[in-house]
């Protein structure tokens, strides 16, 4: 009888964003450290993508672990309503002190998608609040923003939504505006600001993750955020994905020269340790759900809104963002990712190179870019095989590593890619 955890999985669990019916076998994992995930029948693989982009700081971080543990044998959960504790209110202090100035009130929930869902019903309920009618968002085009219904409402339409389109509310989409389209979507903007009803625009800013790493310019952001702003439109900024470090600066926003009026965070935010969900707001959002009119409060909350062991993780997560060699290493993955991109200019098989900060994006020339390329399983095992975790986006193949990643991991992986681009010349 096969005891393994691969074997044990199949016969329990139901895994995410994934055909049960063809997927081979997960592989077990039984500890990690650092950039290195360690699987039960031996093999190691370095974790390229820092598991789904939230592994900031590499795995089972002593710093993190220690403050975890500390708060464990102190308080695990006390109910958020009516109640408060340190974890929540340094990790709130902490963090409204690195956002953008206007920034002043911290709500928790418990992901990046519920992150977004609180930013757009705050954004709705503002305007709901004074009596004002604003109802449609807009959104850019192949933007992802999470898998619950309001944030499936303002991502692409793709297959990932086709089941349950007559359930998502309408919005506006615009042309991402990538290097030479800046013009184009900026018109389009302008044109969409004319409508009275618009509520919000919500984007991903600099990197839109799930449809590839594409990629614009902070110029052409704060020029859309400006017009948002002169026409009285709120502005999202979904950082669940750029957060903490990403992008080259501690937070996407750092680029731009506007202000968004709400932001939403996750995936790094506890440094890959659990599970958490924040959105930020301007003193202005807050204040108009003040009333004596109890109706006009937010009714959103969970039964674990800001754990203390999360806001833990979290606090000590912020205490690495803080420290100074933490800019350091953004810089030298940056300059590493910078510079192995430029050695793939021209090459066979490739069809574009793109790079932000700690992001590194290469598009392999296969005829078209889809997510379901059949390529995307080939070029997976060979990553594997190689003792590399890369999670190919069709014929994309990113790298997001923790930043604790060391200059000879990082030139592995760099070898598994010309190994990869190597293959698909043969191939196509």
């Amino acid at each position: 009888m096969n005891n393994s955890l691969s074997a044990r999985d199949q016969q329990v669990n139901w895994h995410p964003y994934t055909q049960m019916q063809t997927a081979p076998p997960p592989i077990g994992i039984v500890r990690a450290e650092g950039a290195v995930l360690y699987a039960e029948d031996g093999t190691e693989y370095i974790d390229a993508v820092s598991s789904w982009w939230v592994n900031i700081h590499g795995h089972a971080h002593p710093h993190i672990a220690e403050r975890v543990s500390q708060q464990l044998r102190t308080l695990e959960h006390v109910i958020f309503a009516g109640f408060t504790h340190a974890p929540a209110v340094e990790l709130s202090e902490r963090l409204l002190k690195l956002l953008p100035q206007n920034q002043a009130k911290v709500f928790y929930s418990d992901n990046g998608s519920t992150a977004v869902e609180v930013a757009l019903k705050m954004a709705l309920q503002f305007w709901h609040n004074q009596g004002i009618n604003k109802t449609k968002i807009i959104a850019l085009e192949g933007s992802y923003h999470g898998d619950t219904f309001g944030a499936m409402s303002v991502s692409e339409r793709s297959v990932f939504t086709r089941p349950f389109q007559q359930y998502l509310f309408d919005v506006e989409f615009l042309p991402v505006p990538v290097p030479g389209k800046e013009e184009q979507t900026l018109a389009q903007l302008e044109t969409l600001l004319q409508q009275e009803d618009i509520a919000a625009f919500i984007f991903e800013p600099l990197v839109l993750g799930t449809t590839g790493m594409v990629m614009y310019t902070p110029e052409v952001l704060s020029k859309m955020m400006a017009l948002c702003r002169s026409r009285g439109v709120l502005v999202i900024a979904d950082e669940v994905m750029t957060g903490f470090g990403r992008t080259g600066k501690r937070f996407a926003c750092d680029y731009v020269n506007e202000v968004p009026d709400l932001m939403c965070f996750s995936k790094g935010i506890t440094g890959g340790t659990m599970a958490l969900g924040v959105t930020t707001c301007s003193k202005t959002i807050f204040d108009s759900f003040l009333s004596d009119d109890k109706t006009k409060a937010l009714f959103h909350g969970h039964s674990y809104t800001a754990n203390p062991v999360a806001c833990a993780a979290s606090l000590a997560s912020l205490d690495l963002v803080e420290d100074e060699s933490f800019l350091e290493n953004l810089d030298r993955i940056s300059a590493s990712h910078s510079a192995f991109a430029q050695s793939l200019v021209g090459l066979p098989g490739i069809k574009s190179c793109r790079q932000t900060g700690t992001i590194l994006a290469i598009e392999f020339e296969v005829g078209e870019t889809t997510y379901f390329h059949s390529l995307r399983d080939q070029l997976y095992n060979l990553a594997l095989e190689n003792g590399v975790l890369l999670r190919p986006l069709g014929n994309i193949v990113y790298v997001l590593p923790p930043y604790c990643i060391t200059q000879a991991q990082l030139e592995k992986v760099y070898d598994v890619l010309e190994q990869m681009r190597q293959f698909v010349v043969q191939a196509f």
